[in-house]
């Protein structure tokens, strides 16, 4: 890959915002905070992401204790996954002592599908007990409970999201659709098929 693909890539990558580092939780460890909506997937170079990381990010973090919060929120897998395959790759870079740094991760909006992969996989994918920092966090009034509010940014869509799943909570378990078609309808009465139309990142 050309020094240009790189810069282009990276310069995507800042611009979209995937990744930033801001604020702290309630124990006062740095966030990185992982919009997932904002990933371009399959259409980023995965050697791309490693040398951005590498020069952008991880020299922020290998200092001091930190968090992850991942923002899952209207993922889609055709849009947002990568694949398990780049995942582990990306996972298998990141340096020892960042590793040993991360404590915690907050997985804000998981859903039944987030939910099932990482409780297949993740144990198999995830080495040095990152699977048993991960803490599901399924409605931003419990995420405050964790991180400083007032210090992080939060997409519009995110509220956005959080409110239809106060008003429709079965959303959040696969057994109603998320699906825009089907918003002020009936689940019982609705054609549409009976889970999550969310997909896995």
């Amino acid at each position: 890959m050309s020094c240009d693909s790189f810069q282009l890539d990276s310069e995507v990558i800042r611009k979209l915002g995937v990744f930033k580092i801001q604020g702290r939780d309630k124990r006062g460890r740095s966030i990185l905070r992982v919009v997932g909506k904002f990933f371009p997937g399959r259409m980023l170079n995965v050697d791309a992401l490693k040398k951005y990381l590498e020069s952008e990010i991880f020299p922020k973090l290998e200092k001091k204790p930190f968090a992850v919060l991942y923002v899952h929120t209207d993922v889609e897998r055709s849009e947002n996954f990568p694949g398990i395959s780049a995942l582990r790759s990306v996972y298998d870079a990141i340096p020892v002592n960042i590793r040993e740094n991360l404590e915690a991760v907050y997985f804000l909006h998981p859903g039944l599908q987030a939910r099932l992969f990482l409780a297949t996989f993740g144990r198999l994918m995830f080495s040095g007990g990152l699977y048993g920092k991960l803490r599901y966090v399924s409605r931003l009034d419990y995420l405050w409970d964790h991180v400083r509010r007032t210090e992080i940014d939060v997409p519009d869509f995110v509220y956005d999201h959080d409110e239809d799943l106060e008003y429709r909570p079965m959303m959040d378990y696969g057994l109603e659709s998320d699906h825009p078609r089907v918003y002020g309808v009936p689940a019982v009465d609705s054609p549409a098929p009976m889970y999550s139309m969310r997909c896995i990142s």
